[in-house]
């Protein structure tokens, strides 16, 4: 019997000039509890997760595609329009502007609706070509189906990003497109909400 998991939350990307990209994942409702998760992609393409736990750790790098797996602390949370990341050698302090076009668009379709998997197999040309490099639905690790329910976006407007204490340098586009899996965040540095559904190929 297939198996599915749901995953409340939001899901902040961006770019530093350094090269480095980063996808932090701050999960309110999971089967794990709530948690946060950060996937780093270097200038070199060499693909990080850093987990709170393993039994995070295994599931993500089930679904996602890595080059390395940190177990660390992970701490993560918006806050008064500000973003904050702590996760090992991590540090992110981020502002958070105002909604998007798209993030007024998503806002206008009914909650159940935009979170469904039908629907967001249904949409999944339209949000390629609506943001290139993101989709709504699509093939996961191990068979995994995933499904994407994005339900309002935001943008990011500056951040300070440090790695091992060196900062990263400015806010830029998250240019290359991340490769952990079938899917990239948006080009723009933004903060989505969303609803991720993963089920099992079995």
């Amino acid at each position: 019997m297939a198996e599915r998991w749901i995953f409340d939350g939001q899901i902040a990307g961006l770019g530093a000039a350094s090269g480095l990209r980063a996808v932090v994942g701050i999960w309110r409702a999971s089967p794990f509890g709530a948690f946060a998760d950060v996937m780093i992609q270097t200038d070199t393409g060499h693909r990080l997760l850093l987990a709170p736990s393993a039994e995070v750790g295994e599931f993500v790098a089930a679904t996602y595609s890595f080059d390395e797996v940190r177990i660390v602390d992970v701490a993560a949370g918006v806050d008064g329009g500000r973003l904050a990341v702590a996760a090992g050698p991590l540090e992110i302090a981020a502002t958070i502007g105002s909604r998007t076009v798209l993030g007024l668009g998503l806002r206008a379709v009914p909650h159940r609706l935009a979170v469904h998997p039908a629907w967001l197999r249904a949409v999944n040309p339209l949000a390629a070509r609506l943001s290139p490099g993101a989709r709504t639905h699509g093939t996961a690790g191990n068979g995994r189906q995933e499904s994407y329910g994005v339900t309002d976006l935001h943008r990011i407007t500056s951040a300070r990003v440090t790695w091992n204490g060196t900062d990263q340098g400015g806010l830029v586009p998250i240019t290359p497109a991340v490769s952990f899996g079938f899917s990239s965040v948006p080009p723009s540095p933004s903060l989505a909400t969303v609803r991720t559904t993963i089920v099992s190929g079995d």
